[in-house]
């Protein structure tokens, strides 16, 4: 399986918190946890050429995991349907945080992919609903975080195909932080948490549901249906 890591990488070349806290970006974090768990990463970031999604990136990508906050406006629009294109293709997407305003993510889910949110330190409990779903192996009944930025409903997506977590903040809002979604042969995983300013990825329960969505979102590899028009299988016999 190869895995791309996209991440806008500004915050932490502006800001001296994200820095310290995700000194060589948010890419580089999520990359070194991934290999840690065997699987084989590469990185691209919102200023390479191409913001570094390339035709041959792409094809090769079996998963593409997307970071992007202050600068989705600045992703050029033939890069974000080339995307687009890849996920009905069969390529899994993995959407972290504040990828749900992404135009990738909204190209995907038809909808505005609005929110409420809020910075104030809010302490986050992020709810298993479903158990038995394969992205929650190893995750008990709730992951606890000390601090994160708070996303509240009401979420302007589609019904997702599944709901795998619920977030419960400290202000009072709900949140349904981990949905699943299938557009044409590929495989959509969102996950809420991750704001910059915040070591939610050093947290090792974030780390291992990243890498099951990761491994959940991969394409089985099932041949690809066909379209147009279609020769009959069997002759069809002369109606009198």
């Amino acid at each position: 399986m190869k895995v791309t890591i996209w991440n806008e990488f500004r915050h932490e070349k502006e800001n001296p918190k994200v820095e310290e806290i995700y000194p060589k970006g948010i890419h580089d974090t999520l990359s070194q946890f991934l290999v840690e768990a065997g699987l084989d990463t590469q990185t691209a970031t919102l200023d390479e050429p191409e913001h570094g999604l390339t035709d041959e990136v792409l094809e090769e990508t079996d998963v593409l995991v997307w970071w992007g906050h202050k600068a989705h406006h600045e992703v050029e629009d033939t890069i974000a349907e080339k995307v687009k294109v890849r996920v009905l293709e069969g390529m899994g997407l993995v959407v972290l945080h504040s990828g749900h305003f992404s135009k990738v993510f909204k190209k995907l889910m038809g909808t505005t992919c609005d929110l409420k949110w809020r910075e104030a330190d809010d302490k986050e409990r992020l709810w298993v609903v479903d158990p038995s779903h394969p992205i929650t192996a190893g995750i008990g009944e709730y992951v606890e975080l000390e601090k994160e930025e708070m996303y509240g409903e009401h979420f302007d997506i589609p019904v997702p195909d599944e709901l795998i977590f619920v977030s419960w903040f400290e202000g009072g809002e709900v949140f349904r932080s981990g949905a699943t979604f299938k557009r044409g042969q590929g495989k959509i995983f969102y996950f809420r948490p991750g704001h910059e300013t915040y070591p939610t990825y050093h947290n090792n329960e974030i780390q291992r549901i990243i890498t099951n969505g990761v491994k959940w979102a991969a394409s089985s590899k099932s041949i690809k249906p066909t379209y147009g028009n279609k020769q009959p299988l069997e002759k069809i016999a002369e109606k009198g």
